[in-house]
């Protein structure tokens, strides 16, 4: 007989669960699978479980939509600060800014190399300082640096400062939502284990095919190992076969 594994993701879960309930609804009445107790408990606790798949499928979905449309915000902001930097840097090399005036912005005069601008804080840090260092070097009769302009750094910085809060809330809402479907998760299991073995119990005097078909018409999930020998009603058939063929032994009343 094939092993039997119980299911490893939220919608198989669901899948298990539903087929269980609307096969045992729809079973004639002298085909009693599961008592009324079970399959009431089942059904009630399927509402509020798909709710909760239900939310948790539609916010990974916005999440990762949510996520990719991030990725480019944050690159457009690295890049900007990124190219406004080297930018600063070669009009330090060609003598057309004091090496000293880095220093509003955070730089050391002696390096002409563009800060880690790998993690997200980082980019908050570096762009809120680079826009505060080209303000304040304006302010003292500097002229602006161009392609880009610190006003299209800027634009992009802010965009990106305001996603990067949207993307926060994300997070904590797609945890939140985890933290709520975890506990029903291990009720789901549980629920699927007992449903599972009643419906193996109500079949277990059926032959081995036979039992394995109705079996997963109620949802019970079976996995062949590697090598084992497939059932099929030909199977079933010689096992009758053989068993109609044994004599069946009569006791006298004698002894």
């Amino acid at each position: 007989m094939p092993y039997r594994r119980l299911p490893n993701t939220d919608l198989a879960r669901l899948h298990a669960l539903q087929t269980a309930v609307q096969r045992a609804q729809s079973a004639d009445y002298t085909e009693q699978v599961l008592p009324y107790k079970v399959m009431s408990e089942a059904q009630r606790f399927l509402i509020p479980f798909e709710n909760a798949v239900m939310m948790s499928k539609d916010n990974y979905t916005s999440s990762v939509k949510a996520n990719k449309q991030y990725r480019h915000i944050v690159q457009n902001a690295r890049m900007y600060i990124s190219h406004f930097i080297q930018v600063l840097n070669l009009a330090v090399i060609r003598g057309e800014i004091k090496k000293e005036q880095k220093l509003l912005y955070g730089l050391d005069p002696h390096e002409n190399v563009v800060p880690d601008l790998s993690q997200e804080e980082y980019i908050l840090e570096w762009g809120k300082k680079i826009i505060d260092g080209e303000q304040k070097r304006m302010a003292n009769g500097g002229f602006p640096i161009y392609n880009p302009a610190i006003n299209k750094v800027k634009v992009h910085y802010d965009i990106f400062c305001e996603h990067q809060r949207q993307h926060t809330f994300h997070v904590q809402n797609t945890e939140r939502v985890h933290g709520d479907l975890e506990p029903l998760r291990a009720q789901a299991d549980a629920i699927i284990l007992d449903l599972w073995n009643r419906i193996e119990d109500y079949y277990k005097d059926e032959y081995p095919y036979a039992r394995m078909m109705k079996c997963q018409m109620y949802g019970v999930i079976y996995y062949y190992r590697k090598g084992e020998k497939k059932l099929t009603a030909d199977g079933d058939r010689e096992l009758k076969r053989i068993k109609d063929s044994q004599p069946t032994i009569q006791w006298s009343a004698e002894g």
